[in-house]
């Protein structure tokens, strides 16, 4: 695949010679490479040509709208090809936070809020041509936790001795009961607000990046939030929140919560699937704060 996305790339910017090709990681949509330590590949794993396509050119147009809404930097297409499902960036600085902890993380969440309050004050009818809405029902996202959650206490990772019975009660508890109310408004989003797309320089404690946005929607607002509160915890997110310009009230609140429960059983059941221990790890660490506390 390396000799690939070197050829690709020569097509596309002639006299690029001498490419180093390293796979940079993977994840549900896409295969990234990094080409000579300055050029992000990303080739998407949908098998339909015509929707490959459909989905490059998309996120081409996309990012080019992204990059004036956003207060971070967001990557800029040096070029896209639809029928090979690729597009290609320069690569931002700083390194995914999923990987990467900074030592105090509460200081993020200025340059959090400051982001989220531009992007969810976009215009839905503007962006809904770029990012298609998303209303996925609060019962569907419980039933696929519910899913996830059987998955990770009956298949073979061992997991479910590496998190107290208690743990494993308040998540049952939580799936036993009725999900938020649906939302009422809906904002252009990241959707997929997670440490691994975001990028940071670790010794300044700062955001440089975000990156990955395959999956923005105009959905509910409280999914970005739920993520920050996955993967950054409670502090972090009542900061993010404190910095936020946007509408927000206690219903948002509850499905921010909910989100970030259902989002943490997910990436188990994902990174007990994939091998990618990254992803398992850290989120049993995360089910007792996130299901026992009171958020």
């Amino acid at each position: 695949m390396e000799a690939e996305i070197e050829a690709l790339v020569g097509r596309h910017l002639p006299g690029h010679g001498g490419a180093s090709v390293v796979r940079a990681g993977e994840g549900l949509d896409n295969a990234v490479y990094e080409v000579d330590g300055e050029l992000i590949v990303r080739v998407a794993k949908e098998e339909d040509p015509e929707l490959r396509a459909e989905q490059v050119e998309r996120e081409a147009r996309l990012l080019a709208v992204v990059g004036e809404l956003s207060s971070l930097p967001v990557p800029e297409v040096v070029f896209a090809d639809p029928e090979r499902g690729a597009l290609a960036y320069r690569r931002l600085p700083g390194v995914p936070l999923q990987r990467n902890p900074v030592a105090e993380p509460v200081r993020l969440a200025a340059q959090l809020g400051e982001f989220l309050t531009g992007l969810h004050a976009a215009p839905p009818a503007e962006m809904e041509p770029l990012a298609p809405i998303d209303r996925y029902p609060m019962d569907e996202w419980l039933r696929d936790a519910e899913r996830d959650f059987r998955e990770i206490v009956g298949g073979e990772g061992g997991v479910r001795d590496e998190v107290p019975a208690e743990v494993w009660r308040a998540v049952e508890d939580f799936l036993g009961r009725t999900p938020p109310a649906e939302a009422g408004e809906v904002v252009f989003t990241h959707n997929d607000l997670g440490s691994e797309h975001l990028l940071v320089d670790v010794a300044a404690n700062a955001i440089t990046g975000v990156i990955d946005w395959t999956d923005a929607a105009v959905t509910d607002p409280a999914h970005d939030f739920g993520l920050i509160l996955r993967d950054l915890g409670p502090e972090v997110f009542e900061r993010t929140l404190a910095c936020y310009g946007g509408r927000w009230c206690d219903s948002e609140r509850e499905r921010a919560v909910f989100y970030a429960r259902c989002a943490i059983l997910e990436d188990i059941t994902f990174g007990l699937r994939t091998g990618e221990r990254v992803y398992v790890q850290p989120n049993l660490v995360r089910l007792a704060r996130s299901f026992q506390r009171n958020l």
